[in-house]
């Protein structure tokens, strides 16, 4: 019944949501790491369009889920197999974060912009090393 009243509501974020869930469902580590940076830029995307657009509510859903991700990329680094590249992740998680958090006060999408094009960066980096 949950899924009917939410369909109700948001039909788009509905669909986006089970999408989501079963990607997931079948992912490896590895491949949830690749979802979540997809995510991640797409939440980015979304609140620098809802910022431009001074759509408040939007842009704040979308950068919770951002710092949420980039939260859960950290959290889940591993420091002792990692090393230097956990140590250096997690900086940059966190400088990330710091940015999007000080760009969210703004109504200003750029920022938001920026951060995504940085983690494209790496996301093209962790999808080669997949692929290899």
């Amino acid at each position: 019944m949950a899924y009917a009243s939410a369909l109700l509501r948001d039909p788009a974020r509905t669909y986006r949501e089970i999408d989501l869930a079963g990607r997931t469902a079948a992912a490896d580590g590895p491949a949830l790491v690749q979802l979540l940076y997809e995510e991640l830029t797409q939440a980015l995307r979304v609140a620098a369009w809802a910022a431009d657009r001074r759509q408040f509510a939007t842009r704040s859903e979308r950068v919770t889920r951002a710092t949420s991700i980039l939260f859960a990329l950290e959290a889940n680094l591993d420091f002792e197999k990692g090393g230097d590249v956990s140590r250096i992740l997690a900086r940059f998680y966190a400088g990330c974060r710091r940015q999007v958090v000080d760009a969210s006060i703004g109504t200003d999408g750029a920022p938001f912009l920026a951060v995504a094009a940085e983690l494209e960066e790496i996301a093209g980096a962790w999808k080669q090393a997949r692929a290899a």
